[in-house]
C-alpha cells in the first residue's frame, strides 16, 4: 500500500466519522427528558444478573442508595451478596429458597416468591430507593408464582426517578412492553456444557 493510499483511507474514514459525529450529536441534543428507567436483562445467556449488579456498582459509584431482592436464589452465597453487603447504601434481601428443580415444590416456592415481591413491592413505593434491582423476578412470573398484572401496576406507579432492573428468563411480554430498556442475553458457548462447574467470581 502507498501513502497516497494510506492517506486516501484515513480521509474516508475521518468522513464517516464526521458523518456519524453529526448524527450521534443530533441524537444526544434530542434526548432532553430526566426519569426513572425500567431495564429488563432476559434471554437464555449468561450475564443478566451481572449486568444487573453492574448497574448497582455504577449507581454506588454516584452516592446512590440501592435495593436488591433476589427471588429463587437464596440456597447458597454469592460474590455479590458478599461484596454489596459491605456498604450501608444497599439494602440487601435474598428471598428464594434455591432453584425450582431443586426445591420441587411449588407451594413453597410460591410463598418465598410472594413473601419476596412484598419487599420488592415496598420499595417501590419509596423515592428513598433510587436504584431498585429485582433479581431473577422474570422466573418468579414465567411460573406464574406472582400475578404479572401487580407487578406491572407497581413498576408503572413507582416514583418518578426510580430506576428498576429485573432479570431472569422468560421475561413475559407485558413487561417488555412497559421497560424503557431491554436486553436479551444470547448463549454462543458456555463452559458447564464442557464440564466446567460453576467458578467463584464467575458464576458465584
Amino acid at each position: 500500500m502507498t501513502a497516497s493510499d494510506d492517506e486516501t483511507r484515513n480521509e474516508r474514514h475521518r468522513a464517516r466519522m464526521t458523518r456519524k459525529k453529526a448524527v450521534v450529536d443530533a441524537r444526544i441534543a434530542g434526548a432532553t427528558r430526566d426519569q426513572g428507567v425500567l431495564l429488563v436483562h432476559t434471554g437464555n445467556g449468561k450475564g443478566k444478573s451481572s449486568a444487573g449488579f453492574g448497574m448497582l456498582a455504577r449507581a454506588l459509584g454516584h452516592g446512590m442508595r440501592v435495593g436488591v431482592v433476589q427471588f429463587i436464589k437464596g440456597a447458597f452465597s454469592t460474590g455479590e451478596e458478599a461484596f454489596f453487603r459491605r456498604f450501608p447504601e444497599v439494602d440487601y434481601h435474598v428471598m428464594g429458597e434455591g432453584f425450582t428443580w431443586e426445591t420441587q415444590d411449588r407451594t413453597r416456592d410460591i410463598a418465598a416468591a410472594e413473601a419476596a415481591w412484598r419487599t420488592a413491592a415496598g420499595m417501590l413505593t419509596n423515592p428513598a430507593y433510587e436504584v431498585v434491582l429485582l433479581d431473577e423476578l422474570n422466573i418468579a412470573l414465567k411460573y406464574h408464582y406472582i400475578d404479572t398484572n401487580q407487578v406491572i401496576a407497581a413498576l408503572v406507579d413507582r416514583p418518578p426517578m426510580q430506576h428498576v432492573i429485573v432479570t431472569g428468563r422468560g421475561a413475559p411480554a407485558a413487561l417488555i412492553g412497559i421497560a424503557d430498556t431491554v436486553t436479551e442475553m444470547k448463549v454462543v458457548k458456555h463452559a458447564f456444557a464442557a464440564g466446567i462447574r460453576a467458578q467463584k467470581g464467575i458464576e458465584l
